[in-house]
């Protein structure tokens, strides 16, 4: 048997929509029917699903804080004190 290249893309898509269907079933935060319909999700559109949907819970977890409340503040934008 031959391998060949989309033999490659297939156990990569494969094994990122096992990565990341074990991520989505792992996340407390999501009920029961969020985590089935993203799995499925998951598995229809392999490699765009998988990466986006893992970068959209990845980035939820981000607990750092921003340098400042959006805005900035109180300023005068006109110049006069």
């Amino acid at each position: 048997m031959k391998f060949e290249i989309w033999h490659i893309i297939l156990l990569v898509a494969f094994i990122l929509n096992v990565v990341v269907s074990i991520f989505i079933f792992r996340r407390d935060s999501l009920d029961r029917f969020q985590k089935i319909s993203q799995i499925v999700i998951v598995w229809l559109i392999p490699f765009i699903a998988a990466i986006g949907i893992w970068l959209f819970h990845r980035s939820d977890e981000d607990d750092s804080s921003g340098s400042g409340p959006i805005g900035g503040g109180s300023s005068d934008s006109i110049g006069t004190q």
